[in-house]
């Protein structure tokens, strides 16, 4: 990974659950090289720590607006953090 890193907590919220949106997020993020973990909410949405590069972590932003097939996304709120991701990019359970 080149550049600034970055850290950021997400919460997306809409038609987000049901639809395999966390294996969806995790695939995509793998592609894009980051590391961070992603999980269902109680209240219907889901949450995930995206860290890496800079350009990677917005590139996934701008991705967890669509979603896989069947997610209706109504808003992704972002929180700047510096939580520490695991090495790898995990769907908690």
């Amino acid at each position: 990974m080149q550049g600034e890193q970055r850290a950021v907590r997400v919460r997306i919220s809409g038609k987000v659950q049901g639809v395999s949106y966390r294996v969806w997020t995790r695939g995509e993020a793998m592609r894009l090289g980051l590391t961070g973990w992603v999980r269902n909410e109680r209240d219907g949405s889901v949450t995930a720590l995206i860290a890496g590069a800079d350009i990677a972590v917005s590139t996934m932003i701008e991705r967890l607006w669509q979603g896989p097939r069947g997610a209706l996304v109504s808003k992704v709120e972002i929180e700047e953090t510096a939580d520490d991701a695991p090495v790898d990019f995990m769907i908690i359970v």
